[in-house]
């Protein structure tokens, strides 16, 4: 099977003749692989338009005497209410692409629909800065927002954090951080497709080499390059599904793509979530993969959205509050 063949992976209808136009993938030198994302971005994407019209956006940099500067971009309503729910976004990409600006377009959608406050962090990119640097500025971006929730209107009780693909890893890995210690306290863990354990064992792993946007030998050197040579011992800050305690998580909402090598490993996190008694929604959506729901125009794309949109409201208390 390859990605030519769309067919034999019974993909979604909308989805299938699209993806022959999405840039083919190869991290293994992953400088070249940056380039042709951003190309692909620049060429228009699917073009989707970036729709900046009443929010407010601030960059700022959090210091640290043991560590680069980090960049954070904050996103804001320019009429807000009084006091707003947080959410620190971390960018996918495997942990070796991606940048803020290049998933601007869904932080600003999230501003829009949802009327909160957004802190996108533009974290360390392995090999070059392989782990734990990604996670200690993704960290020190959170204990910054944390600090000046005041200067934003944000609710420190109604504070969460976001992520897909490798966002999503990094923001389980965060979730485990901050409860062991004793960081901000988060309300709520978004974790869509998220990229768990290094150990790439699951039956979805091992079966989808050739799928569009991620497969197994990506998912391969993504780790090869993040981990830097850690094996057996790898923290579970670094493979959050290497945790064997998920008890007093925040709760969480967790999806997984029918074709997608890290589907099992979502499954299976999402079920230990629920095991530790952490209230946890998961949805699998049928004819995906990964990365699809950066595709516009498709139904399915729209109800992975609104679905996502209604699991937020609910883990960031935005009905209570209104």
């Amino acid at each position: 099977m390859t990605t030519e063949d769309p067919v034999a992976y019974a993909f979604d209808p909308e989805l299938a003749p699209l993806v022959p136009l999405l840039p083919e993938l190869d991290i293994t030198d992953p400088r070249p692989a940056r380039e042709a994302i951003a190309a692909f971005a620049d060429a228009g994407g699917f073009d989707v338009a970036l729709d900046r019209a009443a929010l407010v956006i601030s960059d700022h940099v959090v210091a640290g005497p043991d560590r680069p500067d980090v960049r954070v971009r904050v996103y804001r309503p320019a009429d807000p209410a009084t006091q707003q729910a947080g959410l620190l976004y971390i960018h996918g990409g495997g942990f070796v692409i991606g940048t803020i600006e290049m998933e601007e377009v869904n932080a600003t959608a999230l501003v829009r629909d949802l009327g909160i406050v957004v802190a996108s962090v533009d974290y360390r990119l392995a090999p070059e800065d392989p782990y734990p640097a990604g996670l200690d500025d993704c960290g020190a971006a959170l204990e910054w927002f944390h600090a000046h929730a005041a200067d934003f209107g944000v609710d420190v009780t109604r504070l969460g954090v976001y992520g897909q693909s490798a966002g999503g890893g990094l923001a389980a890995a965060l979730a485990l951080r901050a409860r062991d210690r004793g960081g901000p306290a988060l309300c709520f863990q978004f974790l869509g497709f998220p990229e768990l354990d290094d150990r790439l064992d699951t039956p979805s792993m091992r079966a989808f080499v050739d799928t569009p946007m991620w497969n197994r030998p990506n998912a391969v050197l993504s780790w090869r390059h993040y981990l830097n040579g850690l094996s057996g011992d790898v923290p579970y800050d670094a493979a959050p599904a290497r945790a064997t305690d998920l008890s007093g998580l925040p709760p969480a909402y967790v999806s997984a793509m029918e074709f997608d090598p890290l589907r099992d490993e979502a499954i299976d996190y999402a079920s230990r979530l629920l095991n530790a008694r952490v209230p946890t929604e998961l949805h699998v959506f049928p004819g995906t993969f990964h990365g699809s729901t950066f595709v516009p125009g498709t139904a399915i794309t729209e109800r992975v959205h609104e679905e996502s949109l209604v699991a937020l409201r609910r883990g960031l208390g935005l009905d209570a509050a209104n």
